[in-house]
């Protein structure tokens, strides 16, 4: 049987193969409805349909190539948290330089019928310059 830990390691998994491809339908499952999404400098992002019409956006113009190594992930009853070091690479689909933004990120994850899904996600990327 596989633990919870592995189970949240495998939704994490497909959410970066799912960026990758850049097929945001398969997203929608890996987040509960009311998932919040908080990063530095922007408004929260509040609820599912939000994010996918944002990453559709986004992906119009551009594609994701994102990774991340899970540093540290606890499983407490229904609720768990990670922390993440995550890469994240936008490149235009026209060409250009890509913008590479790269930190930390701490999820909190609820286990519902449905699965594990993502419900709150703090990331604090920042541009990266390579050397």
């Amino acid at each position: 049987m596989i633990d919870d830990e592995t189970r949240i390691r495998n939704v994490i998994a497909q959410w970066h193969a799912a960026t990758n491809s850049g097929d945001v339908d398969a997203l929608p499952a890996l987040m509960t409805q009311d998932v919040l999404f908080l990063v530095a400098g922007q408004p929260p992002m509040r609820g599912r349909d939000a994010f996918v019409h944002a990453l559709k956006a986004v992906l119009t113009t551009h594609r994701i190539e994102s990774t991340g190594v899970v540093e540290e992930l606890e499983v407490s009853g229904d609720l768990a948290w990670c922390r993440s070091e995550l890469d994240v690479r936008v490149v235009g689909r026209e060409g250009g330089s890509a913008m590479r933004r790269g930190g930390s990120a701490l999820s909190v994850f609820r286990r519902s019928s449905e699965g594990w899904q993502l419900a709150r996600d703090a990331n604090l990327l920042t541009l990266q310059y390579d050397a």
